[in-house]
C-alpha cells in the first residue's frame, strides 16, 4: 500500500472521536504529509505508520498519538519559532518544520549519535533546513532564543528555568513533569519568575532528561569510577594469601 494511504488511516485513527487525539487541521494534515517511513527503520509495510513507538539506539521513536498529543498541547501557530529539547530521530521536528517551515524549527539531542542520524532522517524527509544541534537540552539553544514554542521530549522534576527565560513573554513550554507519575504540561512565563504549568494534558510516560555524561554512547569522564571498576576488575582476578589453594602437606615427607 502507498505510504500516502497509510499516512491518511494512520492520522484518520487519530482523528477519531474514540480517540480525538488530533484537533487541529494543520496537525492533521502535517501528519498527514510528513514521511515516517524515513524516521522508522523499518519499511511502511512494517509499521512505520502503526501506532506504535520503537526503541532505537538508546532513544524512543514516539508513537505518532504521543506526537499528536504534544502538538495539541504545543498550540503551535503559523511562523512561531521553536524549539524541540530531545531531537531523537528527527520525527517530531520534521512535523512542527510542515507547520511553520523547516528554517523555524530548531532541535538539539544530548547523543551525538542520534544527532547525526537525525540530520540524515531530515535531510532524506525534504526538512534538511532545520538546525539539530548536539547540546544539554537543559540548556536551550540561546544563540536562536527567543522562542515562541519549546517542546521537551523527555522528563523533568520541574521546568527547567533556563529553557523558560528562552520564550518569547507569550511563549509555551510543554514536557513532561514528575518522577514517578508524569504529568504532560503547558508552562508559561509569569511575572514573578517562577514557572507554572497553566494546562495538563493527562498522564504520560518519557526518559528523564539526561545531562552530560549519562548518554548511551558517551565515554566516562568520571576517572575515579572508572579507574575503581577497573581495580575491582583486575582484583577479581588476583588471588592472594588465603585465597590460593590449599597446599596437600599430606603429600610431603
Amino acid at each position: 500500500m502507498e505510504p500516502a494511504v497509510l499516512r491518511d488511516d494512520m492520522v484518520a485513527s487519530l482523528e477519531h472521536e474514540m480517540k480525538g487525539l488530533v484537533r487541529s487541521d494543520h496537525v492533521g494534515l502535517a501528519l498527514r504529509t510528513v514521511p515516517r517511513h524515513e524516521f522508522v527503520p523499518i519499511d511502511a509495510d512494517a509499521g512505520a505508520y502503526s501506532d506504535q513507538s520503537f526503541d532505537h539506539r538508546g532513544t524512543r521513536i514516539l508513537a505518532p498519538s504521543t506526537v499528536a498529543r504534544l502538538l495539541e498541547a504545543l498550540d503551535v501557530r503559523e511562523d512561531d519559532s521553536i524549539l524541540v529539547v530531545g531531537a531523537g530521530v528527527g520525527y517530531t521536528a520534521a512535523v512542527l518544520a510542515e507547520i511553520v517551515g523547516e528554517h523555524n524549527v530548531h532541535a538539539l539531542d544530548i547523543t551525538r549519535t542520534i544527532v547525526y542520524e537525525a540530520r540524515q532522517n531530515l535531510d532524506s524527509a525534504g526538512y534538511g533546513g532545520v538546525l539539530v544541534d548536539c547540546r544539554d537540552g537543559a540548556d536551550g539553544l540561546p544563540e536562536y532564543a527567543p522562542f515562541d514554542r519549546i517542546l521537551v521530549e523527555a522528563a523533568a522534576i520541574e521546568p527547567p528555568r533556563t529553557l523558560v527565560s528562552q520564550l518569547t513573554a507569550d511563549g509555551r513550554l510543554v514536557l513532561p513533569l514528575g518522577s514517578g507519575t508524569q504529568r504532560l504540561v503547558a508552562v508559561e512565563p509569569s511575572d514573578s519568575g517562577a514557572p507554572e504549568p497553566v494546562e495538563e494534558f493527562g498522564t504520560t510516560a518519557f526518559a528523564p532528561l539526561l545531562v552530560e555524561g549519562e548518554q548511551s554512547d558517551t565515554v566516562e569522564r568520571n576517572r575515579t569510577n572508572r579507574e575503581d571498576r577497573e581495580f575491582a576488575e583486575q582484583h577479581a582476578q588476583t588471588r592472594r594469601g588465603w585465597e590460593h589453594d590449599w597446599i596437600d602437606w599430606d603429600g610431603y615427607s
